[in-house]
């Protein structure tokens, strides 16, 4: 089921590159998005009416749900899924609200200050995607980090289904309820990224979209990136984990399915200097594929771009880990800690055996909306700063301009930009 990768006495420049990852084909997608998002920025509304109507087999009389379906959604919730969202935005907006800066004035000299002020983005358009499953989890991961940011309107958008008489699925919409989010659209892939960018009537363009989707929605993101700003081009899920002989086996098995049943292109590693660990966790996988509600999905993701990657010890799988950067790493090993404090390419860790990549995904009070396909290495997950703009604000007085005018002539006059040296020079002559 899981390839064994053998990285023993194999300490290469990159280890990363023999780990194996779904390929997310994010140009073979801007083929097929490139005239949807066209059709939108050119027809508007209608396109979005008609690519619904295509793609996902629903007539829309309107893209905005009405504000009843929402009150109705939350009335219809499952009190226990209610008291389990109520306690998931509980835990994100305490761990979110610590992510908040103050506006910091630094004084460079007397007379000489640089304010640094943090603006929230105006309007955001936070995708929630639809597809083989419904995600009100990231109904909270998207809507409490911009609220905190201080977002003044927030819209989201998630695919309509027929089941659900044309509009979204009822618990991303009760989720929306309890959050104070009225304006929400029935309308998902690149035709949804498109209505943000553009604006079409009844909906005005938004600043930033935000939320993971599937490759259409990744590539819409890529082609409107500079038209709107993105958050990430979001790809398949994946976990790794860092493991010893110390780890429960059947934790570690329960983990890879847990990963797994999300999409059949999750990758899934343990990297592990044990071969008994390894061994033992083939064993523990057999019957928790069996009984997994979607079995199809795990026994693909498991036998596709997932592995066992043995290495020397766990110092070697450090430099793996690392160099794979994946969204989701868990650390099982003696001085998980301590491990877990080493790691520097991440998405999120979640360390020792009581904290699983499940938790995180619903009520650990961080967020899921995390870097995929290696970007862990240069870009963060989702958070307050997301939804924030830093603005310097410069105040110098003319004391303090004289005291620097002699090094921007030098500088200016390096770089043959005398035009700067006389806006400064002019300033300063004698009245």
């Amino acid at each position: 089921m899981l390839t064994r990768i053998d990285l023993r006495g194999d300490r290469r420049a990159d280890p990363g590159r023999a780990l194996p990852r779904a390929r997310l084909d994010v140009e073979a997608a801007l083929a097929a998005v490139r005239p949807v998002c066209e059709a939108v920025r050119l027809e508007g509304a209608s396109a979005v009416r008609r690519l619904t109507e295509t793609y996902d087999h629903v007539h829309l009389d309107q893209l905005q749900v009405p504000a009843a379906a929402l009150t109705d959604a939350l009335a219809r919730l499952d009190p226990a899924v209610r008291r389990a969202l109520e306690e998931a935005i509980r835990r994100a907006r305490l761990v979110h609200q610590a992510q908040r800066r103050d506006d910091v004035v630094v004084q460079v000299a007397p007379g000489a200050t640089v304010l640094e002020r943090w603006v929230p983005v105006r309007r955001v358009g936070l995708y929630v995607p639809g597809g083989l499953v419904a995600y009100p989890s990231s109904v909270v991961m998207n809507v409490v980090p911009a609220q905190i940011a201080g977002v003044g309107s927030l819209a989201v958008a998630s695919p309509p289904k027929p089941d659900f008489g044309g509009l979204p699925n009822p618990a991303v919409l009760a989720a929306c309820a309890l959050l104070g989010v009225e304006e929400v659209y029935a309308v998902g892939g690149a035709q949804a990224v498109a209505m943000f960018a553009y604006g079409v009537e009844g909906v005005p363009r938004v600043d930033l979209v935000t939320g993971p989707g599937n490759v259409y929605v990744a590539a819409a993101k890529r082609l409107l990136r500079g038209v709107v700003g993105i958050d990430a081009e979001a790809g398949p899920t994946e976990i790794a984990i860092l493991a010893d002989d110390t780890a429960d086996p059947d934790f570690v098995a329960a983990d890879l399915v847990a990963q797994a049943e999300h999409d059949e292109l999750a990758a899934c590693i343990l990297v592990t200097p044990s071969t008994r660990l390894a061994d033992a966790v083939v064993d523990a996988l057999g019957p928790r594929v069996d009984a997994a509600a979607h079995r199809a999905r795990v026994d693909k993701a498991l036998s596709g771009q997932s592995a066992i990657v043995l290495v020397d010890d766990i110092d070697h799988g450090l430099d793996v880990v690392d160099a794979w950067a994946a969204e989701h790493l868990e650390v099982l090993t003696a001085d998980a800690a301590g491990v877990a404090a080493r790691v520097t390419n991440a998405g999120a860790v979640f360390v020792g055996p009581h904290s699983p990549v499940s938790l995180g995904d619903y009520l650990a009070g961080s967020n899921h909306v995390l870097p995929t396909g290696g970007t862990a290495r240069h870009t963060a997950g989702l958070s307050v700063q997301s939804f924030l703009r830093g603005i310097h604000v410069v105040d110098y007085s003319r004391e303090a301009l004289a005291e620097v005018a002699p090094h921007i002539d030098a500088l200016g006059g390096a770089e043959d930009l005398g035009a700067h040296v006389e806006a400064v020079r002019t300033r300063l002559r004698d009245a």
